[in-house]
């Protein structure tokens, strides 16, 4: 909790078992081209969140492949069951899986609270036909996507192929991370503002918008009710990312909303 009054819910954090931590720690850095603050454990993310005044964390990580994503889901439930109640996991899924509806039901019987998917580091494009099946199972039972969204490098997640998928999966919740479109963030917030099935969060766009005027341009366009603080740990620091969005300066009631009011609402945080 911060200044006396804000419940503070990191929705967005990354993490691994402390063996391979820091190297996909160190791989994601790779592929941002930038230099990480922490090593991806779930040790480090509990020590840096409590310092900042963080309550709760959202966990998940991402299979690259589908063999991976038994083992990771399996990972994520037993790190949140564990925690007391501080961490809220998300499984994954990998749109090459033989049984997608296999995996789901599997994510749902762990208590997981949702699906996180990364088009680029995976490998898809989020319209590809491989992927129907994932939001058909997530629409049933009520699974919200973490998606990231948007590079101005690719063009797997972009606005252009995300607005078709919240047309006909209206029932389907998606987070787009980055505020919908990392690197394209007005873009972005301008093609997919007032799309009813969406929501997004702030991860890994301070750093890219030195502008606090612009921030809250995005953050207002989208509506406080629509996005979600989140740290993208362990890219960046909890203290750090908590402190910038302070500073944006927006009023009790707002605060409340994007710090932890629609985190709970969209993933049933307790």
């Amino acid at each position: 909790m911060i200044d006396g009054k804000y419940t503070v819910i990191d929705a967005h954090c990354h993490v691994y078992p402390d063996k391979i931590a820091q190297k996909a720690s160190d791989a994601t850095d790779r592929f941002y081209n930038v230099h990480g603050f922490g090593d991806g454990t779930i040790g480090m993310l509990q020590r840096e969140g409590k310092k900042a005044g963080i309550d709760k964390f959202i966990v998940q990580s991402v299979a690259t492949t589908p063999k991976q994503v038994s083992s990771i889901n399996r990972f994520i439930a037993d790190s949140a069951e564990k925690s007391d109640g501080v961490l809220t996991g998300l499984g994954t899924l990998h749109p090459e899986s033989d049984d997608i509806e296999r995996d789901v039901e599997e994510i749902v019987a762990l208590g997981l609270h949702g699906v996180k998917l990364h088009p680029d580091i995976q490998g898809f494009k989020i319209d590809d036909y491989r992927c129907l099946k994932i939001y058909e199972q997530c629409e049933k039972h009520r699974l919200p996507i973490l998606m990231h969204t948007g590079d101005s490098r690719y063009d797997n997640s972009n606005p252009n192929r995300l607005v078709p998928v919240l047309e006909i999966y209206t029932e389907l919740i998606v987070i787009g991370a980055h505020f919908g479109g990392w690197s394209i963030w007005e873009e972005a917030s301008k093609k997919l503002h007032g799309i009813p099935n969406l929501y997004v969060d702030c991860s890994s766009s301070f750093a890219w918008l030195p502008d606090d005027g612009v921030v809250r341009e995005i953050i207002n366009r989208y509506g406080t009710d629509r996005v979600l603080f989140g740290t993208d740990y362990p890219m960046w620091s909890p203290s750090g990312e908590l402190e910038r969005f302070m500073s944006l300066g927006f009023g009790e009631e707002d605060n409340r909303k994007i710090l932890s009011e629609n985190a709970v609402r969209v993933f049933g945080v307790e």
